[in-house]
């Protein structure tokens, strides 16, 4: 078996997730190596993941929102539904094509 190196990201920009804790849905938007959250935020994060793994901002579905968690903290979603609702969206995609939203050139503004 092929160990994947820890920071090597499994979801991309675009893919739809699920969070494993929350449950909620959402679409990748930007993605960070490790977590590039200030520290004062990270240790109010009640589960504090590793921060030496790829973190992802996601755009929350049926929310205005984005969220920040680490990649042991999500799943692929495998629900088929492929609408996410979040009025961001239209700032930062465009279509959705083979599974996944299609990510314009506006910049995800972070940390």
């Amino acid at each position: 078996m092929i160990a994947l190196n820890r920071l090597t990201p499994q979801f991309n920009v675009g893919q739809i997730v699920k969070h494993r804790r929350y449950g909620y849905r959402g679409v990748v938007v930007a993605i960070d190596l490790v977590c590039k959250a200030p520290r004062a935020w990270y240790e109010r994060n009640q589960t504090q993941p590793d921060r030496n793994q790829p973190w992802y901002h996601v755009i929350v579905d049926q929310s205005e929102t984005t969220t920040y968690p680490a990649q042991t903290s999500l799943l692929a979603d495998d629900s088929g539904n492929r609408n996410i609702s979040n009025p961001m969206m239209k700032l930062f995609f465009g279509s959705f094509e083979n599974g996944r939203y299609i990510r314009n050139a506006v910049p995800f503004r972070s940390w």
